[in-house]
């Protein structure tokens, strides 16, 4: 049987209009880390179109009058950003699907944003793939050679604050700002858990509602603070993710920039078979279930790795 076109409130296309598309990608930049600290830079629609990107302020300058005006990209780091493609697979009942349109459209919310953010933020993080391979990006976070070992400081000494400032101060001896974090849930526990040597608290202001597939919001330090399991590499029931190790990540979050691809193309299929997380077959015909078919293109660009560092747990991941 032919693959055919999805049907959403009585719209027939192959690519989903705006209308449609635009509010999965706001829910994927609501459950994407990086998304929620880096800044957006617009993509063509269909992704295909290779865009520079200015990662820094143009220089000033005094002139005298009728004399030659400095020229401000001469200070700018500019890089080339394109749009990568990035699939899913979603499963949805049959029954939903043919005849239960708005049904179909509420799962797609539901799965398709997690799914996407989740490869963004491992891809622009670890610079890897769910399986584990290579990524799409010439950039990811990861690279940065500003690094932190969690525990290096005794409590006597400071313990785990002065471990996260000291972090702060490489960023800021780049003459880079800290602007914001990116955390792993396992961090959120260490840090309310970290007290003084009368036994008071440290991180009164890290509380954050974590929900399922949601980086939940909170602050470090008086700064903006985002949790997603992307930053560990280890996702739930997501083959070919391990545990890194990494446990946070800050810096000026101005040095980095994604796009959208603003075009969802959707294929349907009632009789293709496909793999589960755990590994296991199943048969889109047997089950009475329609396959979803997603594909929609981010692309992703630092300026500068010295402007991030990253907190790693002692001992590495588990």
């Amino acid at each position: 049987m032919a693959d055919a076109p999805v049907k959403l409130s009585n719209v027939n296309s192959t690519l989903l209009p705006p209308t449609i598309t635009q509010p999965i990608f706001n829910r994927v930049a609501e459950t994407s880390a990086v998304m929620q600290r880096a800044r957006r830079i617009p993509l063509s629609m269909t992704a295909q179109t290779a865009i520079p990107v200015s990662m820094d302020i143009p220089n000033a300058g005094w002139v005298n009058e009728g004399g030659s005006k400095p020229t401000g990209t001469e200070s700018m780091t500019v890089k080339t950003m394109a749009g990568k493609k990035v699939a899913v697979l979603v499963p949805v009942s049959e029954e939903v699907a043919r005849s239960n349109a708005a049904g179909l459209y509420s799962q797609i919310q539901q799965d398709l944003p997690v799914a996407l953010s989740r490869a963004f933020d491992l891809a622009a993080i670890h610079g890897k793939t769910p399986s584990g391979a290579a990524g799409p990006f010439d950039d990811y976070l990861a690279e940065t050679t500003n690094s932190i070992t969690l525990g290096t400081a005794t409590k006597t000494n400071g313990g785990i604050w002065k471990d996260i400032v000291d972090g702060e101060a490489l960023v800021i001896d780049d003459n880079y700002d800290v602007t914001g974090w990116v955390a792993d849930p396992r961090l959120r526990p260490q840090l309310l858990n970290a007290v003084d040597n009368n036994g008071r608290p440290l991180f009164v202001d890290t509380t954050a509602a974590l929900g399922p597939g949601a980086a939940g919001a909170g602050s470090l330090l008086g700064l903006p603070l985002d949790y997603s399991r992307g930053i560990s590499g280890k996702l739930v029931r997501a083959s070919g993710t391990s545990d890194t190790g990494l446990r946070m990540i800050g810096g000026d979050w101005s040095q980095c920039a994604y796009g959208v691809g603003m075009d969802i193309t959707m294929k349907l299929s009632t009789e293709a078979n496909y793999k589960d997380a755990d590994g296991n077959w199943h048969s889109a015909f047997q089950e009475n279930l329609v396959l979803l078919l997603c594909e929609a293109h981010f692309g992703f660009v630092i300026g500068d790795e010295n402007a991030f560092v990253k907190y790693v747990a002692a001992g590495g991941g588990s």
